[in-house]
């Protein structure tokens, strides 16, 4: 028997999914970790997916009582997007934990001007071609070693003399320029540009503790001390980093790139953020129709039995997905924008500030309502949307419409991020 050459094709795409099993949780190596410091020239941002612009129906996609005052269907129209394909990783998260605890050094203690350009005007940057080659860590002089100890717990705080880093010092500080609260006040001559620019200066290190904070009467002893420092979790979610700290690492994302593009004659890229939640929602049902999770549904497993998901599949039940708490970030099957665990895994901030109505007053072009909350202002505004579900949730909360909330300085076990950043083009479908 002979076959055209699309039947032949069609016949081994069926050879293969006979004899493909369950996709559990794999660990990719090579996938990942390497997002930020390939800054290619090409037009998707290396680690992430173009999301194509189009409307949907925004909100429950079953009839649920619980969601019913706080998600109701609306149709939206949401612009193209570039999104990370998937979680941050702990290895990600750790590229800038480093460059925080390398710019301490060399400002603080190093006292080394070789490590600086000088920029005129009396300006100068660390030089990071010489960090990257000629590490401080490294060094055998005795007088540097001597400074380097400045960056390690002392006295009392150490144990068994080992250097440990000190995660205390370990602050980022960053600017943002606050355009609603400008826009609103354009007409106010009272006000000048300095009133709207923002400034926060925060611990970035994320909170080890939340294992045991989150669950009391667990053992979850070895999940702080090695989940995020140990090279086996390299390709796992960073977990225990605030809505604040996110914020952070896309103001230092967006610096990495654009100090990169402007040496390699590149343009630079629209800021990266955290994806609005309708933008979440719209890339997690993948350009499917009213259906309940990214894969499509309504149940959580596939034709074989799989489990699609890393959750919680009964009670007392985390194992029977393969993955008794988090699975590295590429595990499982992507939806079909490409985009992998966009239910299940870690649950993910947004930048959207919660309330419960907003899908009654919000636009229907690019909606959103956020909110930079102070120190002062009452805990309600300082609630942030949570989509997702995570590793410790049932079914219900891995639903594209399903909504959730936590408070902007809260650290979890269970909620990470991922990335969005703006497409500049045109809208190809």
């Amino acid at each position: 028997m002979k076959f055209n050459q699309y039947q032949f094709f069609v016949l081994l795409f069926l050879f293969f999914a006979a004899f493909t099993g369950c996709k559990g949780p794999t660990n990719s190596g090579e996938l990942v970790g390497v997002r930020l410091n390939k800054l290619k020239a090409n037009k998707t941002p290396y680690g992430m997916v173009l999301i194509p612009g189009g409307t949907f129906i925004m909100g429950q996609s079953d009839e649920d009582i619980t969601y019913a005052q706080t998600a109701q269907n609306r149709q939206v129209t949401i612009a193209p997007f570039y999104m990370d394909d998937t979680e941050i990783s702990n290895s990600e998260y750790r590229q800038f934990v480093h460059w925080v605890r390398d710019s301490i050094l060399i400002y603080n203690f190093l006292g080394d001007d070789s490590y600086f350009v000088d920029m005129g005007n009396g300006e100068r940057h660390i030089d990071w071609k010489k960090v990257n080659s000629n590490s401080p860590w490294k060094g055998k002089d005795e007088n540097a070693r001597e400074r380097l100890n400045s960056m390690f717990y002392q006295g009392e705080d150490r144990i068994f003399g080992k250097n440990e880093l000190d995660v205390r010092l370990l602050k980022y500080h960053y600017e943002w320029f606050d355009l609603r609260s400008a826009i609103a006040a354009k007409n106010d001559k009272s006000k000048s540009r300095s009133d709207f620019i923002m400034r926060d200066t925060m611990l970035i290190y994320p909170d080890t503790t939340v294992w045991l904070s989150d669950f009391s009467y667990a053992q979850n002893e070895p999940m702080v001390e090695g989940y995020f420092s140990h090279p086996s979790f390299d390709d796992y979610p960073v977990v225990g980093v605030t809505w604040r700290q996110a914020q952070a690492f896309n103001t230092w994302r967006t610096r990495l790139f654009n100090n990169a593009a402007a040496g390699n004659k590149q343009v630079d890229r629209m800021p990266y953020q955290l994806p609005s939640e309708a933008e979440w929602e719209y890339a997690a049902r993948g350009g499917k129709v009213g259906m309940q999770f990214p894969w499509g549904g309504p149940t959580a497993r596939n034709a074989k039995g799989c489990l699609m998901a890393n959750f919680k599949p009964g009670r007392g039940n985390y194992i029977d997905d393969g993955a008794a708490y988090t699975a590295p970030v590429y595990s499982y099957w992507p939806n079909d924008f490409g985009l992998y665990n966009m239910a299940g895994n870690v649950a993910e901030w947004t930048q959207s500030s919660f309330n419960e109505s907003a899908n009654t007053f919000v636009h229907d072009m690019n909606p959103t309502y956020t909110y930079h909350a102070k120190a002062s202002d009452h805990e309600t505004m300082k609630r942030k949307v949570v989509r997702g579900g995570s590793w410790k949730d049932v079914g219900a909360f891995l639903q594209n419409g399903a909504r959730q909330y936590e408070y902007q300085d809260s650290a979890k076990s269970y909620i990470g991020f991922r990335s969005v950043t703006r497409y500049t083009g045109v809208s190809v479908r």
